[in-house]
C-alpha cells in the first residue's frame, strides 16, 4: 500500500511538471507608474515691438461669450498710518459675494496690501477660484501726472515689481501670475522697457466700471453692463474705503450678465485663448 501511494505522489509530481513544462512563460509586466504632469505654466503674450512688455486689453470678440471681472487691491506704500488708524483698504464681503456666486475673479494685488492683510492674501492665493496678479508694490505710478499718485523712478521700476512677487511668496501666495497691471492704468514706452526683464503681460482692461469712490450702485452698474462685449476686461477695485459700492455692484452684474449667456473667467483663461 505504501509503495502504491509512493507511485501515485511520483506520478503527480511528474504530471505537474511537464504541466509546467507544457506551459507558454508569462511575460513579467511592470507595475503601471504613476505619471507626474508638471503644471503648465500660466499662459502670457509675445512681447511685443522692439522686445518691450505685451500689453493685454481684452480677450476676442469670436469665441464665446466669456468676461474677465478683475479687481485691484489697492495700498500704497505710505498709507500704513492710514491703515492702523481704521481705515479699510480691504473688502471681505466683496470677495465673500464672488465666491457665493462662484464667479472666477483675478485680483491685481500690491505688495503693500499683501503685507497689510496677508491672511486674506493668502486665501485668495490659494483658492482656486481666484488667482493673484501683481500690481506693484508701492503702487506709485509708472508715469508722471498720473492721478496724482506718487512716482516711482525708472531704475526702481523693475525693483518694485519683483519686490511685490518676494512678498507674495513670503506671505504664503504660492503661484502668482506673471500678469502686471501698472498702478492709475498709466505707462509709456520706458516703463513697458523697464519691465521687459520681469518676463510679465501688462494687463490693461476694456471697460471701466466707475466704482472708484462712487457711492451711486446703480450707475457703476449700468456702466459695467452697457460696456461689457465678450472678451472684456472690467476694472473693479476690492478697497473698502475707496470703492464702498463694489460689492453690491458685483452682486447685480453677475446674474444679468449670466442671464444674457456670458461665462465669467480669469484674465489668464483669455489671454490663453
Amino acid at each position: 500500500m505504501i509503495t502504491l501511494v509512493r507511485r501515485i505522489t511520483a506520478a503527480c509530481a511528474l504530471g505537474a511538471a511537464l504541466a509546467a513544462c507544457a506551459a507558454p512563460a508569462q511575460p513579467v509586466r511592470p507595475a503601471p507608474s504613476a505619471t507626474i504632469m508638471a503644471p503648465s505654466a500660466p499662459p502670457t503674450l509675445a512681447p511685443g515691438p522692439g522686445g518691450l512688455t505685451p500689453v493685454f486689453k481684452n480677450g476676442s470678440r469670436t469665441h464665446g461669450r466669456t468676461v474677465a471681472l478683475t479687481f485691484d487691491a489697492d495700498m500704497t506704500a505710505d498709507q500704513g498710518a492710514r491703515a492702523a488708524a481704521g481705515e479699510h483698504f480691504d473688502n471681505p464681503g466683496l470677495i465673500a459675494a464672488l465666491r457665493a456666486l462662484k464667479v472666477p475673479a483675478t485680483v491685481f494685488m500690491t505688495g503693500r496690501w499683501a503685507e497689510q492683510y496677508p491672511e486674506q492674501a493668502r486665501s485668495l492665493g490659494r483658492d482656486p477660484l481666484f488667482e493673484v496678479a501683481n500690481h506693484s508694490y508701492s503702487h506709485y505710478a509708472f508715469t508722471d501726472d498720473c492721478y496724482g499718485l506718487p512716482t516711482v523712478s525708472g531704475d526702481r521700476m523693475r525693483a518694485d515689481v519683483e519686490r511685490a512677487y518676494a512678498v507674495f511668496r513670503r506671505v504664503g501666495v504660492p503661484d502668482a501670475r506673471p500678469y502686471f497691471r501698472f498702478p492709475g492704468g498709466c505707462y509709456d514706452r520706458r516703463a513697458l522697457k523697464a519691465l521687459t526683464p520681469v518676463g510679465v503681460t501688462a494687463v490693461q482692461w476694456d471697460v471701466v466700471s466707475g466704482d472708484a469712490f462712487a457711492t451711486d450702485a446703480e450707475a457703476v452698474t449700468r456702466q459695467v453692463l452697457e460696456g461689457v462685449r465678450p472678451g472684456s476686461v472690467v476694472v473693479m477695485h476690492c478697497t473698502r474705503s475707496a470703492a464702498p459700492t463694489t460689492e453690491r455692484v458685483v452682486r447685480a452684474v453677475v446674474p444679468e450678465l449670466r442671464e444674457r449667456g456670458f461665462r465669467f473667467v480669469k484674465v489668464s483663461e483669455l489671454i490663453g485663448s
